[in-house]
């Protein structure tokens, strides 16, 4: 859009310079306010794609720091969960990660297409590796503890910690760069 409006408003500049020297004495002011108007057109484009522009870069920032918050809220809830797991009983823990981490995943889930326009797709892809890799292992203990398997449970249990928190590291050495 804003090649259509800096081109808009450089024929009518382009015109209009025409259309004032074609006669030294008169101007045609009908071509000339066409030329004018074609010229305002433009620039009303080029202010919309510039505004469109600004609230991409807000969304940007703004879904970046929802992704970067949900992210520590994963891997302080699944740590916390990792730590209390001793004490509690494996049946507890399906109702504790639908309640305290699902809702973050979601977040950062619907957050998730703005790594691409942010850091492009190799830092997306090496992000959503990790994180994918962490809720696997969310799945996979929240299906071993619904089961009763509490070996199985206490051993995914950390693994996805560790992919939050790479998936986290990564974000966060990408956000601050």
């Amino acid at each position: 859009m804003k090649r259509i409006g800096l081109a808009l408003i450089s024929a009518a500049f382009l015109a209009g310079a025409y259309l004032a020297v074609l006669d030294a004495v008169e101007v045609a002011w009908l071509p000339f306010l066409m030329v004018l108007v074609t010229g305002f057109v433009g620039v009303v484009i080029l202010r919309r794609a510039q505004g469109v522009d600004a609230n991409a870069t807000e969304r940007i920032a703004s879904d970046t720091q929802t992704m970067q918050s949900s992210l520590a809220r994963i891997v302080e809830e699944v740590g916390t969960l990792s730590a209390g797991l001793p004490n509690m009983s494996v049946y507890d823990l399906p109702p504790a990660i639908d309640k305290n981490v699902v809702p973050h995943l979601n977040l950062f889930v619907a957050s998730r297409e703005t790594l691409k326009h942010a850091y492009g797709l190799q830092a997306f892809a090496e992000i959503m590796t990790c994180y994918a890799g962490g809720e696997r292992y969310l799945n996979r203990v929240w299906s071993c503890s619904v089961d009763g398997y509490v070996d199985e449970a206490a051993a995914y249990l950390p693994r996805s910690l560790e992919q939050f928190e790479l998936a986290k590291a990564q974000l966060d050495g990408l956000a601050s760069a």
